[in-house]
């Protein structure tokens, strides 16, 4: 659906819009929680961190293009999965990792950032429609169909993910 998005606006990523990407999650990307979600897989190979930036990176041009709060959903997007254990093998709670990770992604981002709603509302209701309450914001549905999206990509291995393996380079990953 990003994709889709994005190539009907005619998004062209530039070496600009990495820099202006990056000063919007560099407080959050420098953190060592946020650093150890590549210790966790998601997808696949692909770890919760590489996944994240995915997300993050998709919504924050697809926001900027359209005139959104392009800097929450970067942030929101980038700890939308912030549960930081491996869903695979342990859960730290009782019921199914899709119905609840994204409550314990806002309770590790609230303990370690200070998050505005918008960005609280990216990470509680990136699940939806499994989150029951619909999302508040507009960037909010950006997240959430740049995640479904991600994954499927991911999940399939489709494309080449060009802009995250980009990032991961600028970002010393």
């Amino acid at each position: 659906m990003v994709g889709w998005i994005i190539s009907k606006l005619n998004i062209k990523t530039h070496s600009l819009d990495d820099k202006e990407y990056i000063e919007c999650i560099r407080d959050l990307i420098d953190h060592d929680m946020v650093r150890s979600m590549k210790k966790y897989i998601q997808h696949g190979d692909i770890d919760c961190l590489e996944h994240s930036l995915y997300v993050s990176y998709s919504s924050y041009l697809a926001c900027r293009r359209m005139g959104l709060d392009y800097r929450s959903a970067a942030r929101g997007g980038l700890l939308h999965d912030f549960f930081l254990y491996d869903w695979h093998i342990e859960k730290p709670y009782k019921g199914l990792h899709g119905l609840k990770h994204s409550y314990i992604s806002l309770q590790n981002a609230n303990h370690y950032f200070h998050l505005n709603r918008l960005e609280q509302d990216i990470i509680c209701k990136h699940m939806w429609p499994l989150t029951i309450k619909p999302p508040k914001y507009r960037e909010t549905c950006i997240v959430i169909a740049a995640d479904k999206y991600c994954a499927f990509m991911e999940i399939f291995d489709f494309g080449e993910r060009k802009d995250v393996r980009r990032l991961k380079s600028l970002l010393s990953y």
